[in-house]
C-alpha cells in the first residue's frame, strides 16, 4: 500500500467525524477525475497526516484552524471548521474568544468576516438563538 493511500485511509474517518459524513461523502461523490486529485490530497495530507498525528487533540486542532482561517480570511472554510469545532468540544464562548484574539492580530476586516461566518453557522446549528 502506498503511503498516500495509507494516509487517505487514515484521514477519511477523521474527516468524516469532524466535518460530518454527509458533507465529506457529498464532496467525494461530486468530484470528477480532475477534482478527485484534490480530494485525495486533502484527505491524505490534512486529515491523515496532520489531523491523524496524535500529538495534539482535536479540540486544539479546531482552535488552531479557526485562528488560521481567520488570518487567511477564508470564511467558507471557517464555516466548515466552526461546525467541526463544535463537534470537537469547542464552546461558543471559546469560539468567540478565538475570533477576538485572531482579530487583534489579523485585523478588523478579517475578524469581521470570521465573526459573520461563525455566527451564521452557530445560529444554524442551534448553538445561538436566531439571527439578530
Amino acid at each position: 500500500m502506498s503511503e498516500d493511500k495509507a494516509l487517505f485511509d487514515k484521514g477519511l474517518p477523521i474527516r468524516r467525524e469532524v466535518l460530518g459524513a454527509d458533507y465529506v461523502d457529498e464532496s467525494l461523490a461530486k468530484a470528477d477525475d480532475f477534482m478527485m486529485g484534490f480530494q485525495r490530497a486533502t484527505t491524505a495530507w490534512a486529515w491523515g497526516w496532520a489531523w491523524g498525528d496524535p500529538t495534539l487533540d482535536r479540540k486544539t486542532r479546531s482552535i488552531i484552524n479557526l485562528a488560521m482561517l481567520t488570518a487567511l480570511s477564508k470564511p467558507h472554510e471557517l464555516k466548515l471548521h466552526v461546525t467541526g469545532a463544535l463537534t470537537n468540544g469547542v464552546s461558543v464562548e471559546e469560539i468567540k474568544a478565538i475570533l477576538l484574539h485572531a482579530t487583534a492580530y489579523c485585523g478588523i476586516p478579517a475578524g469581521l468576516e470570521a465573526f459573520k461566518a461563525a455566527h451564521e453557522v452557530l445560529v444554524k446549528e442551534g448553538a445561538l438563538p436566531g439571527g439578530k
